[in-house]
């Protein structure tokens, strides 16, 4: 129990639960002692309002976010309580902010947070409505709240400089764990491989996530801070796990193929499938070591792994004889070799959190890292570029505005208790998407009915106010930090909290809590509705747009690998740029089915097709890992004339998919005949059929590695030929039903 406590407490959605406490309770506590709770609570406001715009970032980014949301925060508050008695031109107004507010999204995830503080300060302006000075202090105390909660996060954040960057890394190494776990699972005879492959896509979208939250924070810091010694471990550890993962999705074998073959041989693959067991745990082992700040001992020692596969081989070689046993040796040793890769990768997590760090291992991390993150920059084409039905973001804006409107008007016609408890109903529940707002609206009332019924029995038998402020901060932390992780418990807590509040400060607790559920599952209604009715982000509408960029992604990443494979040399910025963009591109596309998966059937439109053309750009992905990983570790021969013609066949296949899905009327040229292509692909096995005619040469490790190479090449590219081919069919076929 203690163990899991301590769990929850290290982890970064804990921690910033507990900044934005600290943040609110302290004025509370702090002017409450002088008589002056109003203004206490209206600076815990200001606190709360800026909270949400606190995302990973560089130091810099963070306090330039923070004190954006900070001003936004404290100027739409004072500007509601000017223009509202005049309610000619109120409603007007209001509509107009709430738009351009929610406008600011299109300028990516911190303006989007930035965004949803602003929203939350005008529907809360409504619980409080002054005039003349005092809503000038008003504002100036919610302005103070802000730049209280900037202290208590910079005080954070130079307490425990590196925490932050370590608990992302730890959940990295977890994830990257989890995945090689489900590679593992492959390897197991009758394996279901649709849910292993689906499980992994799920994981894929949080690995992206995961990455992008690391990026911004270490390639911001270390191109506005300089690079210390630390920086350069955690941004070295990073680039050993995507490279971890680019190796654990390579080995892109045809199972079903390998269990057929070494059917009378179960011992190799059982072996090699430990071996993949042992990475895992190794990784999940390191994840733990570095949350807990312990020093690494590892259980598995992966050396005698690979020697235990080794061996394998050995016996399975002898076994049939070197002949019969070529072709099985050669896919074996190249699985042994993928295997070799991940270890050395893990040894060098193992020396950066050990202490005992290869200087060569920092030679290159820092070439042009500026390149893998997005620029952060604020065109006013951008927003201008938006306002069009064709923009997600501005559809949801009006049907916000709309909404918030509505709620407003029924607030004030119908005898509700809080209005602004409508309001912040909508803004914290209504998404873009259809199936988070519909599950959010869920999970708001249920919480909010749970968590009204617990604290009102509490306060049935409690009537100690120092108990239940006990009790209200403890809530506090609870929801704030089960928000990102937990809606639903969320919103339990967050009411408890609200409730205790108002059990301390009014004796008619019981209509509270009607009221609050009433309000509640009017705005949660709303929400519902606005997004269902006005102008639906439906996701069908946009998977064509992710299915492009996915296969656009893969095949930049094919490109970049021809031309490291023509020209060998060191492997580029562009060719790690295009495996990044294809990782992430594979993960939205996952992310935008899940989504469509959420929305009612009757908009599931042609949904196996969808996951079967996301399963093949998975499938495409791997491939083409396979084939960078193979040549970035190997001293590869020339690429034949045959290599490049399959490849350019690829790319044009996976050009005519990428034109059906724009939708494009334009004539492409024209794929080589089955006939021509049936031709290279023989010219390709012939240059091994020859070799292996004469013989094994002198140089007999030379003569396998060649041998290897050319297996190796010839299938994938027979492979990458048959999935273009299916991508193509697949996307004709979505498109004309």
């Amino acid at each position: 129990m203690i163990h899991k406590i301590q769990k929850f407490t290290d982890t970064t959605y804990f921690t910033n639960a507990l900044k934005v406490t600290i943040a609110t309770v302290i004025p509370v506590m702090l002017f409450s002692f002088f008589g002056k709770f109003e203004a206490g609570f209206t600076i815990a406001l200001g606190a709360f309002f800026t909270y949400p715009s606190d995302i990973p970032s560089s130091l810099k980014h963070k306090v330039n976010g923070i004190l954006v949301a900070t001003i936004l925060v404290a100027s739409v508050n004072l500007l509601v309580n000017i223009i509202y008695p005049y309610s000619w031109i109120f409603y007007p107004f209001l509509a107009l902010l709430v738009f351009l507010t929610s406008m600011l999204s299109v300028y990516g995830q911190r303006a989007t947070m930035v965004s949803f503080s602003s929203l939350i300060s005008i529907s809360l302006t409504f619980s409080d409505i002054n005039t003349g000075w005092a809503m000038v202090q008003h504002s100036g105390l919610i302005l103070a709240g802000g730049l209280f909660y900037l202290v208590v996060s910079l005080t954070f954040h130079y307490i425990r400089p590196h925490r932050y960057i370590e608990l992302q890394i730890a959940e990295c190494i977890k994830l990257t764990a989890k995945y090689l776990k489900l590679r593992g699972d492959l390897w197991t005879i009758d394996a279901d491989k649709k849910a292993i492959i689906e499980k992994q896509l799920n994981l894929q979208v949080e690995l992206n996530t995961i990455h992008q939250n690391i990026r911004e924070v270490l390639i911001n810091s270390h191109i506005s801070a300089g690079s210390s010694n630390q920086n350069r471990k955690m941004l070295l550890v990073f680039i050993a796990m995507v490279e971890i993962l680019e190796v654990a999705l390579s080995t892109s074998f045809d199972h079903d193929k390998l269990h057929r073959k070494f059917d009378n041989h179960p011992r190799v693959l059982l072996t090699y499938q430990n071996l993949a067991y042992n990475l895992a745990t190794s990784l999940k082992q390191l994840s733990e070591s570095v949350k807990k700040r312990t020093n690494y001992i590892p259980k598995h020692t992966l050396l005698n792994d690979l020697n235990a596969l080794q061996l394998a081989i050995t016996d399975y070689e002898k076994d049939l004889g070197k002949n019969s046993a070529s072709e099985g040796v050669f896919m074996l040793t190249t699985m042994l070799e993928y295997a070799e890769k991940q270890v050395e990768k893990i040894k060098i997590v193992e020396r950066a959190f050990t202490s005992i760090v290869n200087l060569q291992d920092f030679t290159g991390i820092d070439t042009d890292l500026e390149k893998f993150l997005t620029p952060q920059y604020y065109p006013w084409r951008t927003l201008t570029e938006n306002l069009s039905f064709s923009s997600t973001i501005f559809r949801h804006s009006l049907r916000l505005t709309i909404a918030l409107l509505v709620g407003f008007i029924i607030g004030k016609i119908l005898p509700f208790h809080n209005v602004y408890w409508i309001l912040l109903t909508i803004i914290v529940i209504m998404r873009p998407g259809y199936g988070l707002t519909k599950q959010r609206s869920f999970h708001r009332i249920l919480g909010t009915v749970l968590g009204g019924l617990i604290a009102f029995g509490i306060l049935f038998f409690v009537k100690d106010n120092i108990i239940i402020s006990i009790l209200s901060i403890l809530c506090l932390l609870l929801g704030f930090s089960f928000t990102q992780t937990n809606y639903k418990v969320s919103a339990t807590f967050v009411t408890m909290y609200v409730v205790f509040i108002y059990g301390i400060v009014t004796p008619n607790i019981g209509d509270l809590v009607q009221f609050r559920i009433l309000d509640t599952i009017v705005g949660a209604g709303l929400a519902f509705l606005a997004n269902h009715f006005l102008w639906p982000s439906w996701e069908f509408l946009n998977m064509p747009m992710h299915l492009e960029k996915s296969i656009n992604a893969n095949q930049n990443y094919l490109k970049e690998i021809s031309i490291f494979y023509n020209k060998k040399g060191t492997v580029s910025t562009s060719y790690r740029l295009a495996r990044k963009n294809a990782f992430i591109e594979i993960g939205n596309l996952m992310a935008s089915f899940q989504r469509m998966a959420q929305e009612p059937k009757s908009k599931q439109k042609q949904l196996p097709k969808v996951y079967k053309l996301t399963v093949l750009n998975h499938s495409l992905l791997s491939s083409l890992a396979s084939l960078g990983t193979y040549i970035q570790s190997h001293k590869t021969t020339s690429a034949s004339e045959a290599f490049n013609v399959v490849v350019d066949t690829v790319i044009r296949n996976l050009d005519e998919a990428i034109a059906l899905l724009k939708e494009n009327d334009f004539k492409l040229k024209e794929n080589l005949p089955k006939e021509d292509l049936a031709l290279r692909f023989t010219e390709l096995k012939n240059i091994r059929a020859r070799e292996l005619k004469a013989g094994i040469p002198i140089d007999e490790k030379a003569f396998q590695l060649k041998m290897q190479e050319a297996q190796l090449v010839i299938e994938q590219l027979i492979w990458l030929t048959s999935l273009s081919e299916t991508i193509l069919k697949t996307t004709t076929a979505l498109k004309e039903s």
